[in-house]
């Protein structure tokens, strides 16, 4: 991680639905004044951590650094909340330069569908029956058979979000790998997944999708009844998220290895 080259002086504000995030909004907006998207430099936003997704999505193909400061329920996307001195924090700020995941579906009926996601890929059962997968990496067969409630690839900026909380690996962020964790697998028992290379490619075929329907989500959007998913990591996108020195993702990471 390095600094950002030009100063920041310009700056847009987004805030989460939360009364508390409003309000922020409307302070800092006062005190460091609010430029329309298309004349800021960077993004400042104000929430949780799916409001951070949010952004990014939103934010795409801007090329404008986005710096959170956390007013919601998890924020470990987020800087902690501050409003003195925020143009000099941005400043010495820390960048993460990050790229999605690119899923692409197809559904039992053949129509296809393309999304993004910043965190990971999850399929995940349907109904009471378990999902039934079958495996490849770069179009091999490498699990035959994976009986579970699903399973999900996961970016190393995710890897602390539902990755963690299914036993996955916690990845650094210059790792260049993705974590491929199952949810409640069943069958093998004993399995828990497989660190892949950036460069893989991942692709998820649906058994018995009559019996056993399976969704697909990338972040926030969902596609149901599918019948397999690519997933691969997109390198033409990126993305710049600031952290502040000494407190940057690559820390965060760290740190949340030792946590209780």
């Amino acid at each position: 991680m390095t600094k950002l080259p030009v100063p920041i002086t310009r700056l847009t504000f987004a805030a989460s639905d939360r009364p508390e995030a409003q309000q922020a909004r409307e302070r800092l907006a006062t005190r460091y004044g609010d430029y329309a998207p298309a004349e800021a430099q960077a993004v400042v936003a104000l929430g949780g951590d799916g409001f951070m997704l949010e952004i990014l999505h939103r934010n795409l193909l801007s090329g404008r650094p986005i710096y959170g400061m956390n007013q919601g329920s998890v924020g470990f996307l987020m800087n902690d909340y501050n409003e003195d001195d925020l143009l000099e924090r941005l400043n010495a700020a820390e960048h993460a330069r990050i790229h999605p995941l690119t899923m692409t579906t197809t559904d039992r009926s053949g129509a296809r569908q393309e999304a993004l996601a910043f965190n990971e890929v999850s399929l995940l059962r349907q109904t009471r029956q378990t999902a039934k997968l079958e495996i490849s990496i770069d179009r091999k067969v490498r699990m035959a058979e994976l009986v579970c409630d699903g399973v999900l690839i996961s970016t190393p900026a995710g890897s602390t979000a539902y990755n963690l909380s299914a036993h996955g690996p916690i990845i650094p962020l210059d790792a260049r790998v993705l974590a491929l964790t199952p949810i409640s697998a069943f069958r093998p028992r004993r399995w828990r997944g497989a660190l892949l290379p950036h460069t893989a490619r991942v692709t998820l075929r649906v058994l018995e999708p009559d019996k056993r329907p399976v969704s697909a989500v990338a972040d926030n959007f969902e596609v149901r009844d599918i019948d397999r998913v690519e997933v691969a990591e997109n390198r033409d996108l990126v993305l710049t998220m600031l952290f502040d020195a000494g407190r940057g993702l690559e820390e965060r990471v760290l740190s949340e290895q030792f946590s209780n």
